[in-house]
């Protein structure tokens, strides 16, 4: 490909909304142009990364036995009634009415639509296990899009379904899916790491995420250094340390707290610990109301809360309708609760220690209150308190290490929640009707794109991995006159028919501002045929990523090829690990 015959609209400030390195270089390498909130253009440049990154995720899926096929972006309401998601989902679904006043969503997930559509292909168990996918876009209306394509409101997603039988079955497709997911981002130059995650408004039980360390990750991860355990801070399992068992005081009163009503105040004005507390969170879903108390020290898990209570949403209770129940912000105890509130005690607070409490009015707290023996209301008892770095691992004890990460794949065990939903039966050995069992796997296309970029960047630009590069060569000529012009194009068309992807480029530009623009798009190989080389046969090759130029005397093209070649298939096994 010539480059005077191409589109390479680089730029060289960084876009003033662009906050993070990917979605700079992203504008500025001319890969993508922005839409609008959360939308993009991917330009020629882009759309082949986007496509080569497509090709791996498909060769890979295929030769897992996994279908494609492709399905309507825009699902009939029906479809998401069935399953139980349409009010489930939230506002995060974009929804639209056709001038048949009939909804439908532009789908953020297709487990419906699958499944409606198998339901009547799937006889037999004969015809199982199977696992269809797709390569699509999804529609999420982010109320905030951020991060460039790697928080977009459309987005490129590989979606696979597998039913099964049985969870024997189910096992081994997940586990298939495990490694080739790990072959998928390990070629596109990602490492990964799965994790233990929540499954939300997915359902199922398994669940893994693909994540990325990155200080931009918008997910906290908890790893274990002594025994290799990782999780999503959503789904760790809190662990309390005998050291933070309550060490307040014993004896039962109450104590004046003066305009004390956070943690850290009451703490601090009874000269005790936070962990020697109790504090309650306040919620409600609809008509139903929620509150939760956990140890002072510790931060509520939303997500594990919404996941043990089936809730889609949680909304504060306002302070007015508080105290229009008798419950006075700030000073709620476990005893203050009445009748037509839920109560959770989270499993961090050890139900016979002493702890200091609110006092169920203004300005008062109450010391030595015993949960076992104080609280007379029915309540739950259930793990709701978010991990953190230093909290035991749940497999060793030994402390967690927290790291950002940025989710590009995830993998579940859904189980019968959708084949009940559609009723999706087959005959099975003894000619019995079965229901089927599920698994999701999805990937992030273009949110695999930029987290590339994220890990594979300097002050220059991308040095993008070779697999997945928009062009693995690009040759740089600077000639001047026909006989010059002659010998460069000599150069291109014989790496063209070597079979070398190259991005020729010899726009009527300087020196300078073609390898600035090389480095910024980030082709892993450049090969430079300029005045050096029209003077003494000085030719060089530019390895990218490790900013290693390495110049020779020319003698033929097949040395050149064999150089070219030798550096190609080195940086192709540097990705795959061989």
């Amino acid at each position: 490909m010539r480059a005077s015959k191409y589109l390479v609209p680089t730029e060289k400030e960084n876009p003033s909304d662009a906050v993070v390195a990917s979605h700079r270089l992203m504008i500025r390498a001319g890969l993508v142009r922005k839409s609008g909130s959360g939308f993009y253009f991917f330009l020629p440049l882009g759309l082949k990364v986007l496509k080569k990154i497509e090709n791996i995720v498909r060769e890979e899926m295929d030769a897992t036995g996994a279908l494609e096929f492709e399905l309507p972006i825009m699902t009939p309401s029906e479809f998401w009634e069935q399953s139980g998601r349409w009010s489930v989902m939230g506002p995060e679904m974009m929804r639209v009415k056709d001038r048949h006043d009939q909804w439908y969503a532009l789908g953020p997930t297709h487990e419906e639509s699958f499944s409606y559509l198998v339901k009547p292909l799937l006889k037999s168990y004969k015809d199982l296990p199977i696992n269809v996918y797709q390569i699509h876009t999804k529609f999420r209306d982010e109320i905030r899009p951020r991060f460039g394509v790697i928080r977009s409101r459309e987005f490129i997603m590989k979606d696979a379904y597998s039913y099964h039988l049985d969870e024997t079955s189910l096992d081994a497709t997940y586990q298939d899916m495990r490694t080739a997911y790990r072959k998928i981002f390990q070629r596109c130059g990602l490492k990964t790491i799965p994790v233990q995650a929540d499954s939300g408004t997915m359902g199922g039980s398994a669940s893994e995420e693909f994540m990325v360390v990155s200080p931009i990750g918008e997910e906290t991860l908890l790893l274990c250094a002594s025994c290799n355990y990782s999780s999503n801070s959503e789904k760790t399992p809190f662990i309390a340390k005998a050291e933070d068992s309550p060490n307040g005081p014993k004896d039962k009163k109450e104590v004046a707290t003066p305009g004390k009503k956070s943690i850290e105040d009451v703490s601090s004005f009874l000269n005790v610990r936070p962990q020697d507390t109790i504090k309650a969170v306040a919620f409600q879903n609809g008509k139903e109301k929620l509150v939760v108390f956990l140890r002072g020290d510790l931060e509520l898990n939303e997500h594990k809360l919404k996941s043990y209570l089936k809730w889609s949403d949680l909304d504060l209770i306002p302070e007015a309708e508080l105290k229009n129940n008798n419950l006075v912000p700030g000073f709620i105890g476990p005893s203050d609760v009445k009748e037509g509130f839920k109560v959770i005690l989270d499993s961090s607070i050890q139900k016979d220690g002493a702890y200091i409490v609110g006092g169920g009015k203004e300005d008062f707290h109450i010391q030595g209150y015993v949960p076992s023996s104080e609280i007379k209301v029915e309540y739950e008892t259930a793990d709701v308190a978010l991990a953190r770095e230093g909290d035991p691992c749940p497999n060793c004890a030994k402390d967690l290490k927290a790291e950002k990460g940025i989710e590009v794949g995830h993998i579940f065990k859904l189980g019968d929640k959708y084949t009940k939903s559609f009723q999706i039966q087959v005959l099975d050995q003894q000619g019995k009707a079965k229901t089927l069992t599920m698994g999701c796997y999805g990937i992030g296309v273009n949110r695999t794109m930029a987290t590339v970029i994220e890990q594979c960047n300097d002050e220059n630009g991308i040095y993008w991995p070779i697999s997945i590069a928009p062009f693995e060569i690009s040759l740089v000529t600077i000639a001047k006159g026909e006989e010059q012009e002659a010998k460069a194009l000599e150069f291109y068309e014989n790496l063209k028919n070597e079979g070398f992807e190259v991005f020729w480029d010899e726009r009527d530009l300087g020196p300078g501002f073609k390898f600035k623009d090389s480095e910024l798009i980030g082709f892993p190989i450049r090969i430079t045929v300029g005045k050096k080389f029209f003077e003494s046969g000085e030719v060089s090759i530019y390895n990218r990523k490790y900013n290693k130029d390495e110049t020779f005397t020319f003698t033929d093209f097949d040395d050149l090829n064999t150089r070219v070649e030798n550096l190609r298939q080195e940086l192709y096994q540097e990705l795959l690990g061989d």
